[in-house]
């Protein structure tokens, strides 16, 4: 499983969401600017975020949008599951070989564990640690 650019800058304007929370509602248009993103793009990918209850916009002068969740309350499988589909490396043959089926099945596995117990919360506050040190995954 390839994440696209759905999966990848959605995970950007949620982190940058979950960067602010408690204050201002942010615009797509300053995140798009920060990250160097297209605007109308962003655009793209939050309306199915809003559609499934992880952001809300603000209208206005002031206006943008906001997490409707905490931050620790949102793991990055919900962001991609949302903007990419299911998670799963390859299609599933039910003709297929046992044992490379069941490989499939441990590699899916791996990758859904790793998304959904790393939370925005915990993504944040490894961005702002600045540290050397990289997450490890295992899979």
């Amino acid at each position: 499983m390839k994440i696209s650019t759905k999966g990848r800058y959605g995970l950007t304007i949620m982190m940058e969401l979950a960067k602010n929370q408690g204050g201002k509602p942010i615009s797509l248009k300053s995140i798009a600017k920060t990250h160097r993103l297209s605007e109308h793009y962003l655009e793209q990918l939050v309306s199915p975020l809003r559609n499934a209850g992880l952001v809300k916009s603000v209208r206005g002068a002031y206006g943008g949008y906001m997490l409707a969740k905490q931050a620790k309350d949102i793991t990055a499988g919900d962001i991609i599951r949302i903007l990419e589909g299911p998670i799963s490396p390859v299609e599933f043959d039910q003709e297929e070989d046992p044992a490379k089926r069941d490989l499939w099945f441990r590699i899916r596995d791996s990758i859904t564990e790793v998304l959904d117990s790393t939370t925005l919360e915990n993504l944040i506050h490894y961005q702002d640690e600045g540290s050397e040190e990289s997450y490890m995954f295992y899979i």
